[in-house]
């Protein structure tokens, strides 16, 4: 490793010109990586939601939907507006009454049913069809412009609607994220850093290494917009630490050998040995999300992984060629350390570990509960804000309409019209249904099948498929709509087994099941991958149940904290928090546990073994927690987009409560298992010890 770090040191010029290249075609694919904004697309493409979808698109050349609520308007009004909307570019149909029968008919003289469908007493509704996929460019730009064409009275629900409002907040936030991180963590870096101007090269090198990250995304052809919100701020938080050990053994090795070149070059092979074997942990807890079958999760975690590779890369790379270029610099804003020395509160901790054991047990009933009873959600519209344009639509269908979703019934062209009108009524008979249109239930007594628009014939059946529209009281993801969806398609499979239900609701029914699953799978891979490295790493079987017995009782910990608060969490939250909290903070423990098995094999007490592994790690912990905290707390506090706000709270907060645990709970571990550890790790067991002056 030496050998490489030689390398570094000499070519330090090319190194870091090299860099600043490489920033040009990584912002050209930053910029030309398209970014979902719909959650719901992550969902295996093999559920019968998902098909349903690609059969609409396939068949009926639709893909989204939006209702469009109109106050306010007479007739010939809405009949001008529905013109102008049919021409938005990929608006394929436009659906309202006067498409059943010429505006000169009374309304009346519809069927009840289509009647209360369309029209309330102050309001009207259409249901606008898009040519295009649901978070699709075209899909997306069609909500715009219908927006553009009705400015005043004019509200869209639905999934594109929806998608589109949180395209426009996260896009506005996303630039403040960043900037908020590197606000708070330069404050935390110049605090707690020897340099007030080492900050800034750290923040540039891991600033280059977030940029090489989401350029590269462009290969992934796209990412989702929470990876793309939290990507820069989950690597700026996590390869931070690496770039605050590179500096600080460079300062080591700089007080034995006055040559910056060659103190440089040894840091930089310390520096690899210590930084790959910490970020190996890192990497795992996000690869694990790979194992999840909702895709979302592979998005992150290959995202990610990358990007903690990267920074790696860049930390042994550009990081040390800045530093020795600007060296004297350097030098001229030297501080004296200003974290006080932790001696005392290393004493206090393990003169008192039998407390902190207590304390542990205490805490660890409430902990595991409030763990398995926190509440998530997974309807994103009820987190948003009030004034957007789909929420607000979204009240306005309530109110007015008695409605809170919309289902599709995908079934064969070639069934009855009886058969679907008798299954069209059992539908209408489930609790919370409001209505159940289709070609056949369109025709009612006074309007004969002959004298039925072509168009709409078209537009609700194609030569293997029709559907129909179904109108919902109940909310996506409630218990209600659950219920719901489930007896509908059990009538569904009655009169036609290949039928299928699709829509919002029941993808967020799947989405539910799905994520169910994925949060057992990603715990049980990344506890074992973290738990394999320490087992290579530490060379012992117990250790690894200590270290990640800590980090997932500090997880359970922070998981618990909205039980007890009444906050509902975002459904992801429940899944990736676990794995990232025990990737990026099990480091702290790997940290500790090294020095103290070192002391341990080398003949100290097990009570002086511990208090020097806790004193000569600790501040090191504080540092790194409270980076990892300043990083993300800020943007969990500025995101108005309540899923990004929550898991960044997550993610500090989990920061925080890992370095408490890791500092006052593992020392107590340590001593109450010292037995077990001596006999069940290599290089341990056979050392004569000896007993050192009790700890005052």
């Amino acid at each position: 490793m030496h050998g490489f770090g030689k390398a570094v040191v000499k070519l330090r010029v090319p190194i870091l010109i090299l860099g600043i290249l490489l920033m040009v075609p990584s912002a050209l694919g930053f910029l030309k990586t398209k970014t979902n904004y719909d959650i719901l697309s992550y969902l295996p493409g093999d559920l019968e939601t998902m098909k349903g979808q690609d059969i609409m698109l396939d068949e009926f050349g639709k893909g989204g939907f939006a209702l469009v609520i109109l106050e306010d308007m007479d007739n010939k009004q809405v009949e001008s507006l529905k013109e102008q909307i049919s021409k938005v570019d990929h608006v394929c149909d436009v659906l309202w009454y006067d498409s059943l029968a010429d505006l000169s008919l009374p309304i009346e003289i519809l069927p009840d049913r289509i009647q209360k469908v369309f029209n309330t007493e102050n309001s009207t509704m259409m249901a606008v069809f898009f040519d295009d996929a649901t978070s699709s460019d075209g899909s997306l730009n069609a909500v715009v412009e219908i927006r553009k064409l009705c400015e005043k009275n004019c509200y869209l629900s639905g999934i594109s609607s929806i998608v589109e409002d949180i395209k426009d907040l996260t896009i506005k936030e996303t630039t403040m994220y960043v900037i908020i991180a590197v606000v708070l963590l330069s404050i935390i870096l110049a605090v707690t850093m020897d340099s007030f101007l080492i900050p800034v090269f750290f923040l540039a090198s891991v600033g280059m290494a977030i940029l090489y990250n989401l350029g590269t995304n462009f290969f992934m052809g796209e990412i989702s917009f929470i990876t793309k919100a939290l990507a820069a701020v989950l690597q700026l938080a996590v390869t931070t630490d690496y770039s605050i050990f590179l500096w600080h053994s460079y300062k080591e090795e700089k007080e034995k050998n006055p040559d910056s070149k060659e103190a440089m070059a040894v840091a930089i092979g310390n520096t690899i040995v210590s930084v790959v074997s910490s970020s190996v942990t890192t990497v795992a807890g996000f690869l694990a999300l790979c194992f999840m079958t909702y895709k979302l999760g592979m998005d992150m975690g290959i995202v990610m992984a990358k990007g903690v590779i990267i920074g790696v890369i860049c930390c042994i790379t550009i990081l040390p060629s800045m530093i020795l270029i600007f060296d004297k610099a350097l030098e001229k804003t030297m501080h004296r350390d200003i974290i006080p020395s932790m001696d005392r509160v290393s004493k206090f901790i393990v003169k008192h570990h039998v407390v902190f054991l207590i304390l542990f047990l205490i805490i660890l009933v409430p902990a595991v509960y409030g763990e398995t009873h926190t509440d998530v959600y997974y309807n994103l519209t009820d987190t948003l804000p009030k004034d957007l344009n789909s929420v607000v639509a979204n009240t306005k269908l309530d109110e007015e309409f008695h409605m809170a979703s919309t289902h599709l019934i995908i079934c064969d062209a070639d069934m009855k019209s009886k058969d679907v009108n008798a299954m069209a009524e059992k539908i209408e008979k489930v609790e919370g249904v409001k209505f159940c249109l289709g070609l056949d239930t369109l025709i009612g007594p006074m309007i004969p099948s002959e004298a039925v628009p072509k168009s709409i014939t078209k537009m609700l059946k194609s030569d293997e498929h029709q559907m129909m529209l179904v109108g919902s009281g109940y909310k996506v993801a409630s218990d209600e709509v659950n219920k719901q969806i489930d007896e509908i398609g059990k009538i569904i499979k009655q009169f036609d087994k290949n039928g299928m239900l699709i829509g919002e609701a029941p993808a967020t029914k799947d989405l539910i099941t799905i994520t169910d699953r994925d949060f057992k799978v990603v715990n049980i891979v990344s506890i074992a991958a973290v738990f394999i490295i320490i087992l290579i790493a530490l060379r012992s079987f117990t250790l690894p149940v200590i270290l990640v017995s800590v980090i997932e009782f500090a997880v359970f910990v922070n998981m618990a904290i909205p039980c007890y608060t009444g906050t509902v969490i975002p459904f992801i939250a429940s899944v990736v928090i676990g794995t990232i909290q025990l990737g990026a903070t099990v480091d702290y423990a790997i940290l500790m546990t090294t020095r103290y098995k070192s002391e341990r094999a080398m003949g100290k007490d097990k009570h002086e073994a511990v208090y020097i592994a806790l004193s000569t790690s600790i501040k090191s912990i504080i540092v790194s927690a409270l980076g990892f905290f300043a990083a993300t707390f800020g943007v969990g506090v500025y995101s108005s987009v309540d899923m990004i706000s929550q898991l960044c709270s997550l993610m500090s907060r989990g920061a925080i409560i890992s370095m408490f645990t890791v500092i006052c709970i593992l020392p107590s571990m340590l001593m109450l298992f010292d037995g077990v550890v001596r006999h069940t790790t290599m290089g341990m067991s056979k050392r004569k010890l000896y007993k050192l002056p009790e700890i005052n």
